[in-house]
Protein backbone atom coordinates (compact mmCIF):
# COMPACT_ATOMS: atom_id res chain seq x y z
CA UNK A 1 0.00 0.00 0.00
CA UNK A 2 2.72 2.24 0.74
CA UNK A 3 4.80 1.56 -2.38
CA UNK A 4 1.05 2.38 -4.37
CA UNK A 5 0.34 5.50 -2.53
CA UNK A 6 4.18 6.82 -3.88
CA UNK A 7 3.33 5.98 -7.16
CA UNK A 8 0.15 7.74 -6.82
CA UNK A 9 1.69 10.58 -5.60
CA UNK A 10 4.53 10.31 -7.98
CA UNK A 11 2.06 10.60 -11.09
CA UNK A 12 -0.14 13.85 -9.69
CA UNK A 13 2.93 15.43 -8.66
CA UNK A 14 4.70 14.79 -11.77
CA UNK A 15 1.85 14.83 -14.38
CA UNK A 16 -0.07 17.86 -12.20
CA UNK A 17 -0.34 21.25 -10.53
CA UNK A 18 -2.26 19.83 -7.82
CA UNK A 19 -0.32 19.73 -4.85
CA UNK A 20 0.29 16.46 -3.01
CA UNK A 21 2.99 15.42 -0.32
CA UNK A 22 5.96 13.88 -2.53
CA UNK A 23 6.48 10.25 -2.52
CA UNK A 24 8.61 9.15 0.41
CA UNK A 25 10.49 6.41 -1.94
CA UNK A 26 11.19 6.50 -5.91
CA UNK A 27 12.27 3.48 -7.80
CA UNK A 28 11.11 1.58 -10.75
CA UNK A 29 8.62 -0.38 -8.49
CA UNK A 30 6.86 3.22 -8.01
CA UNK A 31 7.67 4.99 -11.16
CA UNK A 32 5.78 1.94 -12.95
CA UNK A 33 2.80 2.09 -11.60
CA UNK A 34 2.78 5.95 -11.60
CA UNK A 35 3.07 6.06 -15.35
CA UNK A 36 -0.03 3.49 -15.14
CA UNK A 37 -2.18 5.97 -13.14
CA UNK A 38 -0.98 8.00 -15.33
CA UNK A 39 -5.11 8.75 -16.89
CA UNK A 40 -6.50 8.58 -13.34
CA UNK A 41 -3.89 11.56 -12.24
CA UNK A 42 -4.71 13.14 -15.25
CA UNK A 43 -8.29 13.19 -14.64
CA UNK A 44 -8.82 17.56 -12.99
CA UNK A 45 -7.44 18.04 -16.37
CA UNK A 46 -9.63 16.09 -18.48
CA UNK A 47 -12.77 17.68 -17.68
CA UNK A 48 -11.55 20.59 -19.15
CA UNK A 49 -13.22 20.06 -22.79
CA UNK A 50 -16.18 19.31 -20.61
CA UNK A 51 -16.04 23.30 -19.10
CA UNK A 52 -15.10 24.01 -22.83
CA UNK A 53 -18.14 22.65 -24.06
CA UNK A 54 -20.12 24.52 -21.01
CA UNK A 55 -18.82 27.81 -21.80
CA UNK A 56 -20.12 27.18 -25.54
CA UNK A 57 -23.79 26.26 -24.66
CA UNK A 58 -24.46 28.72 -21.79
CA UNK A 59 -22.28 31.63 -22.03
CA UNK A 60 -22.53 31.46 -26.10
CA UNK A 61 -18.38 31.60 -26.53
CA UNK A 62 -17.19 30.88 -29.83
CA UNK A 63 -15.65 27.38 -30.31
CA UNK A 64 -12.49 28.60 -30.95
CA UNK A 65 -12.07 30.65 -27.85
CA UNK A 66 -13.55 28.08 -25.63
CA UNK A 67 -11.03 25.72 -26.97
CA UNK A 68 -8.23 27.66 -26.65
CA UNK A 69 -8.58 28.20 -22.94
CA UNK A 70 -8.98 24.70 -22.92
CA UNK A 71 -5.41 24.27 -24.88
CA UNK A 72 -3.95 26.89 -22.29
CA UNK A 73 -5.32 25.27 -19.20
CA UNK A 74 -4.06 21.86 -20.18
CA UNK A 75 -0.99 23.15 -20.64
CA UNK A 76 -0.83 25.33 -17.39
CA UNK A 77 -2.70 22.21 -15.91
CA UNK A 78 0.70 20.19 -16.35
CA UNK A 79 3.48 23.06 -15.98
CA UNK A 80 4.20 23.16 -18.78
CA UNK A 81 6.07 20.12 -18.95
CA UNK A 82 4.86 17.76 -22.31
CA UNK A 83 5.15 21.29 -24.12
CA UNK A 84 8.74 21.92 -22.83
CA UNK A 85 9.89 17.74 -23.75
CA UNK A 86 8.03 18.58 -27.06
CA UNK A 87 10.38 21.65 -27.96
CA UNK A 88 13.37 19.56 -26.47
CA UNK A 89 12.95 16.40 -28.09
CA UNK A 90 11.91 18.23 -31.66
CA UNK A 91 15.42 20.69 -31.31
CA UNK A 92 17.79 17.48 -30.59
CA UNK A 93 16.64 15.18 -32.87
CA UNK A 94 17.09 17.89 -35.44
CA UNK A 95 20.44 19.33 -34.08
CA UNK A 96 22.84 16.38 -35.32
CA UNK A 97 23.29 12.64 -36.29
CA UNK A 98 25.48 12.54 -33.23
CA UNK A 99 23.43 10.88 -30.58
CA UNK A 100 25.67 12.48 -27.63
CA UNK A 101 25.32 16.39 -29.37
CA UNK A 102 21.80 15.72 -29.63
CA UNK A 103 21.36 14.53 -25.73
CA UNK A 104 23.53 17.62 -25.05
CA UNK A 105 20.99 20.11 -26.81
CA UNK A 106 18.09 18.23 -24.81
CA UNK A 107 19.90 18.97 -21.86
CA UNK A 108 20.27 22.57 -22.28
CA UNK A 109 16.54 23.22 -22.26
CA UNK A 110 16.45 26.39 -24.28
CA UNK A 111 13.96 26.41 -27.14
CA UNK A 112 15.37 26.53 -30.76
CA UNK A 113 13.27 27.86 -33.98
CA UNK A 114 12.20 23.97 -34.83
CA UNK A 115 11.57 23.53 -30.96
CA UNK A 116 9.18 26.47 -30.84
CA UNK A 117 7.47 25.73 -34.55
CA UNK A 118 7.00 22.45 -33.52
CA UNK A 119 4.99 23.42 -30.22
CA UNK A 120 2.70 26.32 -32.30
CA UNK A 121 1.74 23.45 -34.98
CA UNK A 122 0.64 21.04 -32.59
CA UNK A 123 -1.16 23.50 -30.33
CA UNK A 124 -2.49 24.54 -33.57
CA UNK A 125 -3.45 21.22 -34.51
CA UNK A 126 -4.65 20.40 -31.13
CA UNK A 127 -6.87 23.32 -30.66
CA UNK A 128 -8.66 23.44 -34.47
CA UNK A 129 -9.52 19.76 -33.66
CA UNK A 130 -10.93 20.68 -30.47
CA UNK A 131 -13.31 23.00 -31.64
CA UNK A 132 -14.51 20.82 -34.40
CA UNK A 133 -15.87 18.90 -31.01
CA UNK A 134 -16.85 21.60 -28.56
CA UNK A 135 -20.23 21.96 -29.79
CA UNK A 136 -21.67 18.23 -29.25
CA UNK A 137 -22.23 16.31 -26.20
CA UNK A 138 -20.49 13.42 -28.28
CA UNK A 139 -17.71 15.20 -29.73
CA UNK A 140 -17.04 16.66 -25.89
CA UNK A 141 -17.17 12.92 -24.43
CA UNK A 142 -14.63 11.92 -27.28
CA UNK A 143 -12.15 15.22 -26.17
CA UNK A 144 -12.23 13.82 -22.42
CA UNK A 145 -10.74 10.20 -24.00
CA UNK A 146 -8.15 12.13 -26.21
CA UNK A 147 -7.40 13.28 -22.87
CA UNK A 148 -7.25 10.64 -21.14
CA UNK A 149 -6.00 8.77 -24.11
CA UNK A 150 -2.72 11.07 -24.30
CA UNK A 151 -1.60 9.84 -20.82
CA UNK A 152 -2.15 6.57 -21.02
CA UNK A 153 0.24 6.55 -24.01
CA UNK A 154 3.31 6.95 -21.02
CA UNK A 155 2.06 3.19 -19.87
CA UNK A 156 3.40 2.30 -23.69
CA UNK A 157 6.41 4.68 -23.91
CA UNK A 158 7.87 3.65 -20.31
CA UNK A 159 7.87 -0.47 -21.63
CA UNK A 160 10.70 -3.11 -21.83
CA UNK A 161 11.18 -1.96 -25.72
CA UNK A 162 12.57 1.90 -24.33
CA UNK A 163 15.48 1.89 -22.27
CA UNK A 164 16.57 5.06 -20.68
CA UNK A 165 18.91 6.81 -23.15
CA UNK A 166 21.05 8.40 -20.76
CA UNK A 167 21.99 7.56 -16.68
CA UNK A 168 19.68 9.77 -14.37
CA UNK A 169 16.90 11.55 -13.42
CA UNK A 170 13.12 10.91 -14.15
CA UNK A 171 13.55 9.81 -17.78
CA UNK A 172 15.69 6.95 -16.44
CA UNK A 173 13.73 5.77 -13.52
CA UNK A 174 10.37 5.18 -15.43
CA UNK A 175 12.26 3.87 -18.94
CA UNK A 176 10.90 0.24 -18.95
CA UNK A 177 9.15 -0.36 -16.04
CA UNK A 178 6.03 -0.90 -17.31
CA UNK A 179 5.26 -4.39 -18.72
CA UNK A 180 3.71 -5.25 -22.05
CA UNK A 181 0.74 -6.84 -19.74
CA UNK A 182 0.08 -3.88 -17.72
CA UNK A 183 -0.09 -1.09 -20.69
CA UNK A 184 -2.76 -3.41 -22.21
CA UNK A 185 -4.70 -4.29 -19.43
CA UNK A 186 -4.74 0.07 -18.94
CA UNK A 187 -5.59 0.25 -22.38
CA UNK A 188 -8.74 -2.01 -22.21
CA UNK A 189 -9.95 -0.63 -18.79
CA UNK A 190 -9.45 3.16 -20.65
CA UNK A 191 -11.60 1.76 -23.52
CA UNK A 192 -14.35 0.44 -21.19
CA UNK A 193 -14.52 3.95 -18.86
CA UNK A 194 -14.47 5.22 -22.24
CA UNK A 195 -16.88 3.72 -24.03
CA UNK A 196 -19.06 4.41 -21.02
CA UNK A 197 -18.49 7.97 -21.01
CA UNK A 198 -19.38 8.63 -25.06
CA UNK A 199 -21.99 6.82 -24.14
CA UNK A 200 -23.65 9.16 -21.45
CA UNK A 201 -22.18 12.05 -23.64
CA UNK A 202 -24.15 10.41 -27.04
CA UNK A 203 -27.55 9.87 -24.73
CA UNK A 204 -27.90 6.31 -25.28
CA UNK A 205 -26.02 3.05 -26.10
CA UNK A 206 -24.29 2.98 -29.30
CA UNK A 207 -21.70 0.79 -31.10
CA UNK A 208 -20.33 3.89 -32.56
CA UNK A 209 -19.02 4.70 -28.64
CA UNK A 210 -17.13 2.16 -28.77
CA UNK A 211 -15.63 2.15 -31.82
CA UNK A 212 -14.97 5.60 -31.87
CA UNK A 213 -13.04 5.27 -28.18
CA UNK A 214 -11.04 2.17 -29.28
CA UNK A 215 -10.08 4.27 -32.72
CA UNK A 216 -8.83 7.36 -30.60
CA UNK A 217 -6.95 5.46 -27.67
CA UNK A 218 -5.08 3.30 -30.68
CA UNK A 219 -4.33 6.08 -32.34
CA UNK A 220 -2.75 7.93 -29.41
CA UNK A 221 -0.70 5.09 -28.69
CA UNK A 222 0.59 4.45 -32.38
CA UNK A 223 1.76 8.07 -32.18
CA UNK A 224 3.51 8.29 -29.08
CA UNK A 225 5.34 4.69 -30.14
CA UNK A 226 6.20 6.61 -33.34
CA UNK A 227 7.82 9.02 -32.05
CA UNK A 228 9.18 7.26 -28.92
CA UNK A 229 10.98 4.51 -31.57
CA UNK A 230 12.18 7.80 -33.50
CA UNK A 231 13.88 8.70 -30.40
CA UNK A 232 15.16 5.53 -29.59
CA UNK A 233 16.76 5.12 -32.85
CA UNK A 234 18.17 7.99 -32.52
CA UNK A 235 19.07 8.91 -29.33
CA UNK A 236 19.42 5.26 -27.83
CA UNK A 237 16.63 5.26 -25.71
CA UNK A 238 13.85 7.71 -24.28
CA UNK A 239 14.18 10.35 -21.87
CA UNK A 240 11.45 12.41 -19.91
CA UNK A 241 11.87 15.11 -22.78
CA UNK A 242 10.48 12.21 -25.47
CA UNK A 243 7.92 11.17 -23.01
CA UNK A 244 6.51 14.18 -22.80
CA UNK A 245 6.33 15.10 -26.77
CA UNK A 246 5.13 11.48 -26.90
CA UNK A 247 1.94 12.97 -24.77
CA UNK A 248 1.63 15.92 -26.95
CA UNK A 249 1.59 14.47 -29.96
CA UNK A 250 -0.62 11.75 -29.03
CA UNK A 251 -3.00 14.00 -27.67
CA UNK A 252 -2.72 15.82 -31.10
CA UNK A 253 -3.20 12.33 -33.42
CA UNK A 254 -6.55 11.66 -30.73
CA UNK A 255 -8.17 14.84 -31.00
CA UNK A 256 -7.65 14.67 -34.90
CA UNK A 257 -9.09 11.01 -35.38
CA UNK A 258 -11.93 12.32 -32.52
CA UNK A 259 -13.16 15.32 -35.00
CA UNK A 260 -13.33 13.19 -38.01
CA UNK A 261 -15.29 10.26 -36.05
CA UNK A 262 -17.17 13.11 -34.08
Amino acid sequence: MRSLRDSWRLAVGTLTVLPVPPPLHVDRAVAGPAMLLAPLAALPLALLPLLAHLAHVALGMPPLLATALGVAGLALGSRGLHLDGLADTVDGLAASTDRERALSVMRRGDVGPLGAAAVALVLLVQAAAWSALVTSRTGTALAVVAVLGSRHTLAWTCGPSFPAARPGGLGATVAGSVPRSWAGLGAGGLWVIGGLVLTLGAGGPSWHAWVATGAVVTVAVLAALGLSRRARRRLGGTTGDVLGAAVEIGLAAALTVAACLG
